[in-house]
């Protein structure tokens, strides 16, 4: 959790949507705010209220507790409780309700996942962090001290007093559940504003629903990392929270070889059998929690403690591809009305072994920012719109501010995922080579656009001609006001 101030942060997008709210009040709409940078990452809110103001006073309330509890918790933040307990040795410190019951949460999880979820593993990643950064192996003497470490006991914790005493001096870092344990609280406090009778809260990918609302939440696909690519799974939720834990989108690099960051603290191994886990629980913290843990275990010991815990739903993809659920996934999974059929390409046309990946990180200058206007499309020879790949947007009637676009309309791509944490606005986007009617372009050149607007405010427009005949080809951009770098990348998939 990197440091922010969200209560300064003006509102992002504001979006009138009706997307997974069939079972709201008619009297009801749906808003949503998007926000980058916060807790690391990207957070998106919607709420569904009876009118703006009161979905904008959610909105406060929930930056106000991701603000307030940040503080509390952060392991990057030097000034946070966390990191001011954590300088002290031997010594009982009375500390705040939250952080006395996050560090409480750890001693359970640790015991109950049998040491695979543990605030020490930090040891072991930092062992490999070095490593990786003298492009070497960690030697077995380093790994072997780093689980000693992570072995000991790191804190005291006395209930009655409400203190805690630090152990140890093995670096501790409250991730795994703590982003999760956060989001559960700022919906608590988004629910308590009058006229809010539903809200969503998504923070780097996990996830929770409360109130009247069903969420239909994509379940990033570990093996495809583009924000539009098909999902594994697509479930309906209601009333409950999703987490997804893997290592597709960070690790380390040695000897030209990737290694999980997700480590196994009891053996000093960066865990790499399962690449993605989602949960699906009633408590945020505990799906967190459990992610996390299940990145590590063997499926079959996840299997067993999720038959402990009542409510309890997961899916994990194993590195062969293999798919491993609990028995009741099945249930939250979106029917499916079928399966497309394979479209052949006709003769002369797009190859369908390669694509299109456009890599955009969005520029952040003051550490945190609003999410821009952005819109992606390709043009042909005539300057016909071919195919809309991806259209952001806050409200229609300012979509005019999107100059080159604007003569050709399309809709919101965005959609609620789950998947593993990634950096803030850092998005990859897929375009299949196929037009807006699902028939693959003819192949020869054509002029791919991105463009990235704010609100009155400032305005950046990429273009390229690109001769898609089937011969790789990657261009990048230097940057601007808006984009910090991007690049199109024609490439076999």
């Amino acid at each position: 959790m990197k440091p922010i101030s969200v209560m300064t942060a003006a509102v992002l997008f504001l979006a009138l949507t009706t997307s997974g709210s069939s079972t709201i009040s008619n009297h009801d709409r749906v808003y949503r705010f998007n926000y980058e940078n916060v807790l690391g990452t990207s957070l998106e809110l919607k709420f569904a209220a009876a009118s703006e103001a009161q979905a904008r006073q959610a909105e406060v309330a929930a930056l106000g507790e991701i603000d307030r509890e940040a503080k509390i918790l952060s392991s990057w933040d030097a000034n946070s409780e966390f990191n001011r307990w954590a300088r002290t040795r031997g010594v009982p410190v009375r500390i705040s309700p939250e952080l006395f019951e996050v560090l409480g949460m750890y001693d359970q999880w640790r015991k109950r996942t049998g040491g695979a979820l543990d605030a020490s593993a930090e040891a072991v990643i930092r062992v490999w962090k070095t490593a990786a950064d003298r492009r070497r192996m960690p030697g077995q003497a380093e790994l072997d001290a780093a689980v000693k470490a992570v072995r000991q006991a790191h804190w005291r914790l006395d209930a009655a007093n409400r203190t805690a005493t630090h152990l140890s001096d093995t670096p501790l870092v409250l991730a795994s559940f703590t982003k999760s344990y956060i989001l559960n609280r700022a919906a608590s406090a988004a629910m308590e504003r009058s006229g809010v009778s539903s809200a969503v809260i998504n923070i780097g990918g996990d996830l929770v629903v409360r109130g009247a609302l069903t969420e239909l939440v994509d379940i990033a696909d570990p093996q495809a990392d583009a924000e539009n690519d098909p999902p594994i799974a697509e479930l309906t939720i209601h009333d409950r929270a999703v987490a997804t834990s893997g290592d597709y989108r960070r690790g380390f690099e040695i000897g030209g070889l990737r290694y999980s960051h997700i480590v196994d603290p009891r053996t000093g191994v960066p865990a790499d059998d399962v690449i993605s886990s989602t949960v699906v629980a009633p408590d945020a913290a505990e799906a967190g929690a459990l992610a996390t843990a299940f990145s590590v275990m063997k499926p079959a010991e996840s299997c067993k403690l999720a038959q402990s815990i009542p409510g309890v739903e997961y899916l994990l993809v194993k590195k062969n591809g293999e798919r491993v659920a609990s028995q009741g996934f099945a249930g939250i999974l979106l029917p499916k009305s079928g399966v497309l059929p394979f479209q052949a390409a006709a003769a002369g046309a797009w190859d369908p072994a390669l694509e299109l990946t456009i890599h955009v990180e969005l520029a952040s200058p003051f550490g945190f920012t609003k999410r821009p206007y952005l819109a992606a499309w390709v043009e042909n020879a005539d300057r016909v719109a071919v195919r809309t790949i991806a259209l952001w947007y806050r409200k229609e009637r300012y979509l005019q501010d999107m100059r080159a676009w604007y003569r050709s309309r399309g809709s919101d791509s965005w959609r609620t995922v789950s998947s593993a944490t990634r950096g803030p606005g850092k998005y990859t986007i897929d375009w299949d080579g196929k037009d807006n009617a699902g028939n693959y372009i003819k192949a020869g050149k054509y002029t791919v656009f991105l463009e990235v607007a704010r609100e009155h405010g400032t305005y950046q427009l990429i273009r390229q001609e690109m001769d898609f005949n089937g011969t790789p080809k990657r261009i990048s951009f230097p940057a601007n006001t808006e984009v910090a770098s991007a690049s199109f990348d024609y490439h076999k998939r």
